[in-house]
């Protein structure tokens, strides 16, 4: 896979017509729409996706980053035999193009050179609505990370409102939620077969609408401790309306999760009923190996003559295990790849680290092994019988269930036989790994910091208020405590000098200015200061975006503080970085204004120095100068008034 010989197109999946005849196909089964560039390897969605269907015998092509503002480019391939697969891409479009102050990204990773504008807002609706026009009849199915966190009603940042089912928007026939391989192979199977696309309504991980004649059609699935029940979700016009009847919604979606007992929901949109079936069942080891052993070749398509930067930061890591069962409620990955770990088995994931070492242009590093959480590798419930009745959100929160196995040996022994693989000279766990599960394992622990760690570890403690914490789901602050000192005895026993670096959230729910002073002066006192600040962004879906917009923490129903302007996130954002000059008349105002005026001075539990620095001058200039003029004629402008006041 050496830059100076590229990959022959007739390698990857066509995407173009051109491409297909000369596969000698005078037609596709499946064209899978999607806002990402085609990047075939096992990290992005359409690649694995597109595989796992031709694995299957079905005729798939790639329509990647089409032009949507006609229907034109998608009639590329003809009309598709089977369906149109239509995803935003591995990331909510939102999200993709807007940070959580709701200004544009300055670069889409998912694109040739990093470009924006190369897929539109709310990239589901339009590609559906395209392939609609584009060939009347055709069925379509939504599916990807855009599509399952909007199946139902929910809020959206962006608009600051409740939105409708992604169904209702996108008029697409079918969604199917979650990771999606056994489930796009049945819908093409199926129908291919010759059965309607109505018929597809008793699967599993799928969403759809009913007409407004139809009724609630009976289904029953196997393997599964459900009673047989369907719940009924408040209505989109009440959760309109009704804040408590939206955290209400958000409960019951939240406790309707585990595939095993997971209950059929329904919720009525006007004179519509959406129905959304219990979720596809979670892979097995034989499964997962068989969807990452298929013949990727790991790289961009040769159409693309600039880098892709996901590809760039991911093309040397390996996944090794999908699913979370931490339950963060700020966190999407649950709601989308399930709380049961599903893991690789070793010679899969040995067999790709081959495959990597083997390529031309691979250095010897690397980047990463792992996946959401790195040392959740084949951790699972020891008791089966009782994890398929369990409703439990978190298997660690608030205290880590005694049910759970938290053996890191099956990890550990991976690590060595993947770094003992001809052509590795090192292996990096980058993806980050959960601090309460990793300190209880010092071999585990002696095993990173000897190895797997270069010179720097990322940890995610992401607040130090053990109230916010609470309502994170997260372990109380005084784990990250016990797992730094048991990373730095090890490292010090290994005989190397490393340091964690962990990642805070500014502005989740529960975290006022009190809160993030507690965190300052947490960070002050352990000598830490974050280059970045992450910034709570609410998506679509989450338990801390109900919070966010309805005030209420949905599983306890009790009232939480929230921040939504714009200013007061700026000032957390600021404490969380008060050792930047530029951050102290921010910082200053804050902590007078919340009577921590011990917290200015040259003491050695102080912020911020009593008199502003140069740098803090400057930068309140620069802003000043930046501050559009105002406008004449803006409504009750008038200059001849001697105060600002109107």
């Amino acid at each position: 896979m050496s830059s100076c010989a590229p990959i022959p197109p007739e390698r990857f999946l066509p995407t173009t017509r051109e491409e297909m005849l000369e596969r000698g196909w005078d037609e596709v089964d499946v064209v899978f729409v999607s806002g990402d560039a085609y990047v075939d390897h096992a990290s992005f969605a359409m690649a694995v996706l597109g595989r796992a269907l031709e694995a299957a015998g079905y005729r798939t092509a790639i329509l990647a980053q089409p032009v949507w503002m006609s229907a034109d480019a998608f009639r590329e391939f003809g009309r598709p035999r089977l369906f149109f697969a239509v995803s935003a891409g591995n990331m909510d479009s939102m999200i993709n193009h807007y940070t959580a102050n709701k200004k544009p990204r300055s670069e889409d990773a998912y694109s040739p050179g990093g470009r924006r504008g190369m897929r539109p807002d709310r990239a589901t609706n339009v590609y559906a609505q395209r392939c609609r026009e584009a060939f009347p009849g055709v069925p379509i199915i939504a599916g990807g990370v855009e599509a399952s966190l909007r199946r139902i009603a929910h809020y959206d940042y962006w608009s600051d409102t409740v939105r409708p089912s992604i169904l209702v928007t996108s008029k697409a026939d079918l969604l199917g939620f979650g990771m999606g391989e056994a489930t796009i192979v049945e819908i093409a199977r199926r129908l291919a077969d010759g059965d309607p696309i109505e018929a597809l309504r008793d699967m599993r991980g799928i969403a759809y609408l009913l007409g407004a004649r139809e009724s609630v059609p009976e289904h029953e699935w196997a393997d599964a401790h459900n009673e047989g029940k369907t719940l009924e979700l408040p209505a989109f016009e009440e959760v309109q309306e009704d804040r408590r009847a939206f955290a209400e919604m958000t409960r019951t979606l939240h406790h309707e999760t585990n595939p095993h007992n997971g209950r059929r929901l329904i919720q009525r949109h006007g004179e519509r009923v959406l129905v959304v079936n219990p979720p596809a069942l979670p892979l097995s080891t034989a499964e997962m190996d068989a969807i990452y052993d298929l013949p990727f070749t790991r790289a961009p398509h040769p159409r693309y003559s600039e880098p892709i930067p996901a590809h760039v930061m991911i093309k040397d890591s390996v996944s090794i295990m999908r699913g979370c069962f931490g339950g963060c409620t700020f966190c999407s990955i649950t709601m989308h790849q399930g709380r049961a770990i599903q893991s690789r088995s070793e010679g899969s994931i040995l067999r790709e680290v081959e495959t990597i070492a083997a390529s031309d242009d691979f250095r010897g590093h690397i980047s990463d092994l792992g996946g959401p959480t790195a040392n959740m590798y084949r951790m699972q419930c020891s008791k089966p019988e009782v994890e398929k009745l369990c409703r439990r959100l978190s298997c660690v929160h608030p205290t880590i269930c005694k049910l759970l196995g938290t053996d890191h040996a099956p990890t550990i022994d991976l690590l060595r036989k993947a770094r003992n693989v001809a052509g590795v000279k090192s292996i990096k766990v980058a993806s980050g790994i959960r601090m309460d599960l990793a300190a209880r394992s010092d071999a585990y622990l002696e095993e990173v910091a000897a190895h797997h760690t270069g010179g720097h570890l990322k940890v995610a403690p992401e607040h130090a208020s053990d109230r916010v914490l609470a309502l994170m789901k997260k372990p109380a602050v005084g784990s990250f405590d016990e797992f730094a000192d048991k990373f730095a005895a090890a490292s010090k026993r290994v005989g190397k000098e490393q340091y964690l670096v962990p990642y805070f959230i500014a502005s989740h729910p529960g975290s006022t200015v009190r809160e993030m002073i507690e965190l300052a002066e947490f960070l002050k006192q352990r000598g830490y200061r974050p280059r970045q600040v992450q910034d709570f962004i609410p998506a679509p879906m989450d338990i801390a975006t109900c919070m966010h917009f309805t005030g209420l923490d949905p599983m306890t129903m009790q009232p939480v503080e929230t921040t939504k302007k714009l200013r007061d996130r700026n000032v957390q954002r600021a404490l969380m970085q008060f050792f930047k000059p530029e951050n102290w008349f921010a910082v200053r105002k804050a902590l007078l204004d919340a009577d921590r005026a011990d917290l200015i001075g040259s003491g050695p539990k102080c912020l911020i120095p009593s008199k502003p620095p140069a740098e803090a001058y400057e930068a309140r200039r620069e802003t000043a100068n930046r501050a559009p003029p105002p406008r004449s004629d803006q409504p009750g402008y008038r200059p001849h008034r001697g105060s600002k006041r109107r």
